[in-house]
């Protein structure tokens, strides 16, 4: 399983569904979990992004469609980063092997 890091941004359509509705974050949760993608932590924030999930997916694959999903609600827009662990980071920076 890979990590991502989804930085999401609510929508005026979100904002008001989110006002109405707080329990629709954790709506939003089981439709994750349906993808196939499991939520490892996250948290509210202050700033430009207004939430942050660390995820674990089987592939890009499966974490494109739920950052499709997700978007096409009407209510979030996504940005997904692929996370490698610092450990594993460091495993390929010493595999001579293989330089790329």
């Amino acid at each position: 399983m890979s990590v991502y890091l989804m930085l999401t941004t609510l929508t005026d359509a979100g904002r008001k569904a989110l006002q109405e509705n707080p329990e629709l974050l954790k709506e939003i949760n089981k439709e994750v979990e349906f993808t196939g993608a499991k939520i490892l932590t996250q948290y509210a924030l202050l700033g430009q992004y207004d939430f942050v999930n660390i995820i674990e997916a089987p592939g890009n694959e499966a974490v494109a469609k739920l950052a499709i999903r997700l978007s096409a609600s009407g209510n979030t827009q996504t940005l997904t980063l692929t996370a490698i662990s610092i450990d594993d980071l460091i495993h390929t920076l010493k595999n001579r092997e293989n330089p790329w």
